[in-house]
Order: structure tokens, then sequence, then C-alpha cells
């Protein structure tokens, strides 16, 4: 996050400000604070002096969203950080909306590890809700965003010293993956570097030696960004499943190759081919607002691998996949992974009434014009929540 003077002066924030665990101060060289603040604990300590994020409507912020969503094409989301707004109460605040019965896409969420000891002051156990609102995962976040500098990385970035920010150390890290799979959670932990991964996969590695079963609670490695051979193979092992922010790819792919990483590295972005070659399962994400909400362009992302700021050109073209698998990968598998499959994520008999009529098929149009594709109407549960 950026940060301007006046901000940074209304929180506090000094020559003298200590960095807190796990973040980083952007400084100059007199050791001022310059504006860039790297890691959630950093953001926090800017952001929690704005007062409009304590004023924010979020039940109608959340119906905005399902408004926006269904008017893409989603009729359900997946919230990744339950919690990180207002705390537990934001549990109080989703199932008012639930009751209220003005939900118009259902609603899958994880709670951040952040809060664990506050969460385990609670009832919330992993399952609980209906077919609307149902908590189905535990989110850890290991490290921060590779186009910010602070993904984990096993070697220094292309054109910095740093090597990234470890948001959690890794003795912690396997203490909370082994709890909360114990505990009964589908664990979900965001990881971008190639060291965060490392640490990750050796998280889940080392809960399964001690009894628990990761593949079987359909854990996740969120957006999975950087991944080397041997990665791809331990996920396979583990029975892991990554989710990829697949915008990387268009929206950063030439700055990943010319100024980040180089050739090399940025090749190993998003391998969505190389997972499906070792069957494994994974799926496509936005991360709003990192990128927009919009699965047909997610969809035309993977299937192109175009990048944005370099017209004509691929990131590793090998990774392209195939329209149907991407359909798959925003459809069912993602059900899947939030444990939804047995009632929402493809048409059949006993499911719910969940759909979306396109203007094309997105197999017969040119690949590059998948994300043109209109989203005449959305049906969830089948009452029609959108139509163009």
């Amino acid at each position: 996050a950026w940060a301007n003077s006046r901000a940074l002066e209304i929180a506090g924030i000094t020559a003298a400000t200590e960095d807190p665990p796990g973040s980083q101060f952007g400084r100059l060289v007199n050791g001022e604070p310059n504006g860039v603040l790297k890691g959630g604990a950093a953001m926090a300590m800017v952001a929690r002096h704005n007062r409009a994020l304590r004023e924010t409507n979020l039940v109608a912020a959340c119906l905005d969203v399902f408004r926006h969503a269904n008017a893409v094409g989603f009729t359900m989301v997946c919230d990744q950080g339950v919690g990180s707004m207002q705390g537990v109460k934001e549990l109080e605040m989703l199932q008012a909306l639930r009751d209220s019965n003005a939900m118009t896409a259902r609603y899958r969420y994880s709670l951040m590890n952040t809060l664990a000891d506050r969460w385990d002051e609670t009832d919330v156990a992993f399952g609980q809700g209906d077919e609307w609102l149902r908590a189905a995962g535990w989110k850890i976040v290991s490290d921060g965003s590779n186009q910010g500098l602070s993904g984990l990385q096993r070697e220094a970035f292309l054109n910095d010293d740093s090597t990234g920010i470890a948001y959690i150390e890794p003795e912690e890290l396997n203490a909370a993956v082994l709890q909360r799979l114990a505990d009964g959670w589908a664990v979900a932990v965001h990881a971008n570097g190639d060291l965060a991964i490392d640490r990750v996969l050796s998280a889940f590695e080392q809960a399964r030696d001690q009894g628990q079963d990761p593949a079987a609670a359909r854990c996740r490695i969120e957006h999975c960004s950087i991944l080397h051979d041997e990665q791809v193979a331990k996920i396979a092992e583990l029975g892991l499943s990554p989710s990829f922010l697949i915008g990387h790819v268009y929206y950063w792919g030439k700055a990943f190759r010319d100024e980040i990483f180089g050739e090399a590295k940025a090749s190993l972005l998003d391998r969505t081919a190389a997972c499906e070659a070792a069957g494994i399962r994974w799926t496509l994400h936005s991360d709003e607002p990192v990128t927009e909400m919009d699965p047909l362009r997610c969809i035309q992302n993977a299937v192109t691998r175009d990048m944005w700021k370099a017209p004509g050109e691929k990131l590793s073209d090998y990774e392209c996949i195939s329209v149907e698998t991407a359909l798959r990968a925003m459809t069912i598998d993602a059900a899947w992974q939030c444990h939804s499959d047995h009632e929402v994520g493809s048409l059949a008999a006993g499911k719910l009434a969940d759909f979306v009529v396109l203007s094309d098929d997105p197999h017969d149009v040119p690949s590059d014009a998948i994300a043109d594709i209109d989203v005449l109407e959305t049906w969830v549960g089948g009452a029609k929540v959108y139509a163009r």
C-alpha cells in the first residue's frame, strides 16, 4: 500500500517508528518513511486511522458486491479474509445478511488466522451455515505480493536486493496448519514467492506425517504463483489444490519477466498446464480488487496467457490450457474447493438451480474474445438475479 505524508503524520509514523513483525515501512536514505507500506501490519498501522473504514456499512457493501458479481456471471463468491475489516463481529453481520433474504449470490468464507484467539472464543466451526452462507476454510497469509516485492523468494528480486517478507515464521506456520487441520478446518494458505511455497508445503507435509490429511480436507494454496517442477510434484503428492490469480499473467506478466524476476523465473508463474498434467485439481480467481471480478476474463487469461503490456506476446505459452479446462476450473472445481460441489458447480438433477445465460459459447468464439462475451442473465436458486 501507499500513503501520503499527511496519512503518515496522522498515524504517527516517523523515522523512529520500528517496523512491525512481518512488515516494513519503506524509508528514505535518512530513515524517514517514504509512504510505502509493505505487509498487513504496516498497512493496518496507517489504515486504522481512516474513520471511513469504521463507518463503512458492510451490509450495503456486500449487497453491492453481490450485484456486481451477478452482472459478470457469478452465482457464488468466496471471501478469503473474514474478520480483516471489523474483526469477529463480521460473522454477526454476515448472519444478519443471510437472515434478510436479500443475498443474490451464495457466500463461502474463510476465517483470518491473525484473529485466531478471538475466533477460538466463538462457536464458529467448519461447515457451519447453509447453502447461502457457510464457513468453508481457515486462512493463513504466509507472505506478501510478488509485484509488490514482498513475496518471499529463494533468491533476491531482479532489480532489488530484497527477498521479500515472511508474514509468519515457519514454526508458527507449522503449528497453525496442524492445529486447524486437527480442529476440522480446510486450511488455505496464501503463498506467492517460491520460498513461501516451500514453507507451506513443508507445513502440510509435517501435518500429514503427524496424522492429519490435507488432501481429504481439500487444503488450498492461494495464488501459488511461482512453482518449480519439484513443487508441482510435492503438491500432487500431498493432494493439495492451488488457486491461481491468473490476472498476474495478463496484468503483470511483462513486469515479472522484464523487471521483477527475469524470464526464467517469470516462466514459472501460474502453471495451470503443469498442474493439470500432474493430476492436480486447481482453480482460478480474481482476488478483487487486485484484479477485477470477471470469470470470463479469468478464463481468457488462462487460455491465452496474453500480456497486457506486451501485445502479441505470451508468457510461457506451453502453460496455456483449453477452454473446457478453464471452464471446469471456474465452475465445478471451484465449487469442490469450497466444499460445495454437492450442491452447485454443475447443472445436474438434485443440485441448486444456479446458472448463467451467455450471449455466446466460450468454445466457439476466438480465444482472445472470451472476455467480451455478454452475460445476459444470472439465476440463483431458480430466481433471476440479473438481466442485461
